[in-house]
C-alpha cells in the first residue's frame, strides 16, 4: 500500500507561483505512474499532470507551459511547479499513484492511491 501526503498549497495572487509536493510512503521508482489531479467546487476531478515511469510527462491543455511535474525517486517525492497562476487554477489538488508495474495497460493508467488534498487559491 502507498500512502501519499501533499503539501505546499496556499493563497497566491494571480501571476504568482507555488510548488506542491507529494511524499510517498513507499518507493515510486518502479510504479506505473504518479499524477496530480484537481477538483474545483462544482466541477469534476481532472488530471492536471502525469509522470509515467519510462514515458513522457503529460499535461492538461489548460496548464501546458505553466505547470511542470517532476519526481525525485531518491526522496520518493513528486512535485508540481505551478507558475503564472490564474484564478481558474483555484481547486483542491490531489496526488495519486498507479502502483502497477511500469508499462501496464488495460487501462494504461489506474490511480488506486490518493492523498488527502491540498487547497490552492489564486486571487485576482
Amino acid at each position: 500500500q502507498v500512502q501519499l501526503v501533499e503539501s505546499g498549497g496556499g493563497l497566491v495572487q494571480a501571476g504568482g507561483s507555488l510548488r506542491l509536493s507529494c511524499a510517498a510512503s513507499g518507493s515510486i521508482f518502479s510504479i506505473n505512474a504518479m499524477g496530480w489531479f484537481r477538483q474545483a467546487p462544482g466541477k469534476q476531478r481532472e488530471l492536471v499532470a502525469g509522470i509515467p515511469t519510462g514515458s513522457s510527462t503529460n499535461y492538461a491543455d489548460s496548464v501546458t507551459g505553466r505547470f511542470t511535474i517532476s519526481r525525485d525517486t531518491a526522496k520518493n517525492t513528486v512535485y508540481l511547479q505551478m507558475n503564472s497562476l490564474k484564478p481558474e487554477d483555484t481547486a483542491v489538488y490531489y496526488c495519486a499513484a498507479d502502483p502497477r508495474p511500469p508499462g501496464s495497460v488495460s487501462p494504461r493508467f489506474r490511480y488506486d492511491y490518493w492523498g488527502q488534498g491540498t487547497q490552492v487559491t489564486v486571487s485576482s
